[in-house]
């Protein structure tokens, strides 16, 4: 779910904190992509004859390795290094909301049913979204594949955009790609929406930018996403997004809101805060400095096997794309600003940070050379004038 309407809250307080850019101005850049929200993506997008998954002639759904295998190829051929971020095991406060998830799929699939009853196509099309979920066969099978191909993957202890998040303030990678926006509560310092579209344009947040744009420190930041309404508890009735950013700026912080709210306002009865904090500002991930990322050359045996003998993949059609896997890497051992397989430096935050120091440390110099410089002036000028002084001196006693 992530933080809801914070996409529209950037977009109406501080529109300069999202820009968009074209992909290829990403050449050369790590990022890190939360696997299971790509999957999803194209397991609703990539389909079958009328209105289904994409299976192969054994019937298995084959919609999300068809759609990362493309994927990945293109970024690649950009000059862009995907590292695939997987799930691990959800927080206990998250328990909530996937048991709410669960019962929105039972909904689904009776609605669905109905719709293909009455034959109405645009209901079936809209249900059919709703029921698709990732499973772990369909993540292992990613993974596998991904490896073959010489694509780092990480299996995050616990959420992807928690992990991604931490390789970007460590420097790893340079942003995280998701649509989840609730990467930015976990702290990425860059977020890049609409990564599956190769021509389309990418949707940049900043969130040095959210942050100055609101006029917030990142503590109020991460409290107006959990008035907002996120993954871990249910939201404060009443207050939507604007509301939130008002209270918490008037009020400091949640508790500061909660003890000057208006009286419609409810808090639920299930409102762990604290715990809700932590989860955003200490989330269970792998260290960055533990994370070795590596891009390898691709298996063509073992990536052959498992596509075309296992998945039923069409021979031909992964021969060029193991042909094209091939000349990417090529491309980047030839030389390009950064080593395609090295990790670029770092994170955009800390660069700004040093830009911004190194900027006032030019600037107190530059004063410091100006005083100087008119001390210099002045003391010549006064030379000058005492030269000036001492030969019309000379020449007025010479006269007389």
């Amino acid at each position: 779910m992530g933080i809801k309407g914070l996409s529209t809250l950037i977009a109406d307080t501080c529109p300069d904190a999202m820009k968009e850019h074209p992909i290829k101005s990403y050449f050369s850049r790590n990022i890190a992509i939360d696997a299971s929200m790509c999957m999803y993506q194209f397991l609703i997008g990539i389909r079958g004859a009328g209105i289904g998954d994409l299976t192969n002639e054994a019937g298995e759904i084959t919609s999300h390795l068809q759609g990362l295998l493309s994927r990945t190829i293109k970024l690649l051929e950009l000059g862009i290094k995907p590292v695939y971020v997987f799930d691990g095991k959800a927080p206990d406060l998250k328990s909530g909301e996937l048991d709410k998830r669960k019962e929105k799929l039972k909904e689904a699939k009776e609605e669905l049913e109905k719709a293909e009853e009455n034959g109405d196509d645009e209901a079936k099309n809209m249900y059919f979204k709703r029921t698709v979920r990732v499973t772990r066969d369909q993540a292992d099978e990613a993974k596998k594949m991904l490896k073959l191909m010489g694509i780092p993957v990480i299996e995050a202890p616990s959420e992807a955009e928690a992990q991604c998040a931490e390789l970007v303030k460590t420097g790893k990678v340079f942003a995280t790609g998701t649509e989840d926006m609730d990467a930015l509560t976990f702290g990425t310092s860059i977020l890049l929406r609409q990564l599956t579209n190769p021509e389309g344009k990418v949707r940049e947040y900043s969130l040095e930018k959210i942050l100055e744009g609101m006029d917030i420190t990142m503590d109020q930041f991460i409290d107006i996403c959990i008035l907002c309404g996120c993954d871990y508890t249910d939201s404060i009735k009443g207050i939507g997004p604007k509301k939130a950013l008002q209270y918490v700026k008037k009020y400091k912080d949640i508790e500061g809101v909660i003890k000057n709210m208006p009286a419609q306002h409810k808090v639920p009865d299930n409102f762990p805060l604290e715990r809700v904090r932590e989860i955003f500002k200490q989330p269970e991930v792998i260290k960055g400095d533990e994370v070795d990322l590596k891009w390898t050359e691709v298996d063509e045996k073992g990536l052959t096997e498992f596509l075309v003998t296992g998945k039923k993949f069409n021979e031909t059609r992964i021969a060029n794309a193991i042909d094209k896997l091939r000349a990417s890497q090529k491309q980047a051992s030839q030389g390009r600003l950064d080593s395609f397989f090295q990790v670029v430096g770092k994170s955009t935050s800390s660069t700004l940070e040093k830009n911004k120091k190194a900027a006032e440390l030019a600037k107190k110099k530059g004063k410091k050379g100006a005083s100087s410089a008119a001390a210099k002036n002045k003391a010549g000028s006064g030379t000058k004038r005492k030269r000036e002084e001492g030969s019309s001196s000379s020449k007025k006693l010479k006269k007389e």
